[in-house]
């Protein structure tokens, strides 16, 4: 089907939805999305994020999605679905926003399939916004400009900041939930600062104030068992997804440490610059991609010079790194879903000491099965200390069995 029939057969959202419609939002990192939801709203969008959970999604998403989909997709399209059945919404005022990346992913057709769904349901009527880098799709009433763009990485690199700083202390507080609190405040508080005119002079000055305040929390004095998770993007990172993961894992006394969202970002800028390499393609989008991915890094070197300038926390690893590591492992050209990068950060967690590693998968999700459990054998025999186990997430498999 040609892009032009396809944009004939899609609802269109409007410069007038703009004023009238609610958009909802999956949600997959809470304090990220939090803080991104306020700079919509700060450009005039009316935004919720989603945060239902409970079978009644998962059921939602089996009634309207085929049982082969991959799990995230029946899982996004699940909470969508049930909260325009919830009774909460006008649906006539409801548009929905899914992310797309283009990629050989499945991913990239959640959008079509969320479409079928809402057809299927009788919300065919309800538009859907594809929010992607690669002007797959465009609506005239949802514009990303490039102020809007450097706010929403600033979210990032904070998000990422507070999640990285959290996780090394929610296990040994003395005071429990003293962490939360503090990251709901700063999540808060960063809200407000990235809704008004926010400069990278700022951020880093949030920086030093954040890992100070995290350094004043009342924390023990023990080494527990650090266990990291990795995987495929949405499990990896959504409670939703992976049946609370992280949440169990800290009941069983563990510290548990998860790659933050930039390294993701900085693979998926990377791999435009390989593919110009591998494959001829554009030398301008080459280009852009190679100033933005100096950008990036060099943000991303920022964060870690204040953390270990502070001297308390473990900072995450520098990027320009973490690709390096898979030399002698995989090819940098295999870039399906999350490809490489997965292998990079199961290497770059056993080189930070973290032994430990949950590797969380869609059933039945190909790369991340090559990426992810097929590298498995050839790390151990690089690293004989690592446990990696791999869990597989769908509709069927129970947290008991997990």
């Amino acid at each position: 089907m040609s892009k032009k029939q396809q944009d004939t057969e899609r609802v269109i959202f409007t410069e007038e939805m703009k004023k009238t419609h609610t958009i909802l939002v999956p949600n997959m990192l809470p304090i990220h999305f939090n803080m991104i939801a306020q700079i919509f709203r700060e450009y005039g969008y009316k935004i919720e994020v989603l945060s239902t959970s409970g079978r009644n999604v998962v059921e939602c998403g089996l009634k309207n999605v085929h049982n082969d989909t991959c799990y995230p997709a029946l899982l996004v399209i699940g909470q969508m679905i049930d909260a325009l059945e919830s009774g909460k919404y006008d649906p006539d005022k409801i548009a929905l926003m899914i992310t797309q990346t283009g990629g050989g992913c499945r991913a990239s057709n959640y959008i079509h399939l969320l479409r079928k769904a809402l057809k299927k349901s009788g919300y065919d009527h309800v538009p859907v916004i594809s929010l992607n880098f690669a002007g797959m799709e465009k609506n005239p009433g949802f514009k990303l400009t490039p102020p809007m763009l450097l706010r929403l990485v600033y979210a990032v690199l904070l998000g990422d900041f507070l999640m990285l700083l959290s996780n090394q202390c929610r296990s040994y507080e003395v005071v429990e939930g003293s962490t939360d609190a503090l990251v709901e405040a700063w999540t808060k508080r960063l809200s407000v600062s990235l809704r008004q005119k926010a400069s990278y002079r700022q951020v880093k000055e949030f920086y030093r104030q954040i890992v100070h305040d995290f350094g004043e929390l009342l924390l023990r004095e023990e080494d527990k068992i650090k266990v990291g998770v990795v995987g495929e993007i949405y499990v990896k990172f959504s409670p939703l997804g992976n049946n609370n993961l992280e949440e169990f894992l800290l009941t069983e006394g563990c510290e548990v440490v998860v790659p933050g969202l930039l390294d993701f970002l900085n693979y998926c800028i990377y791999n435009s610059i390989t593919d110009h390499k591998l494959y001829g393609t554009g030398a301008i989008a080459s280009l852009f991609c190679r100033v933005a991915y100096r950008y990036m890094v060099k943000k991303q070197k920022d964060m870690i010079a204040v953390i270990r300038e502070h001297g308390k926390f473990r900072p995450a690893g520098s990027f320009d790194h973490t690709k390096e590591l898979v030399q002698g492992y995989i090819s940098r050209g295999v870039k399906m879903g999350e490809g490489w990068l997965l292998t990079a950060e199961m290497l770059e967690l056993i080189e930070q000491g973290v032994n430990n590693i949950v590797c969380t998968q869609p059933f039945g999700c190909l790369p991340n099965h090559i990426v992810g459990k097929g590298m498995m054998r050839v790390i151990k025999e690089h690293h004989p200390e690592a446990n990696i186990v791999a869990v597989d997430y769908d509709p069927g498999a129970s947290e008991v069995n997990q």
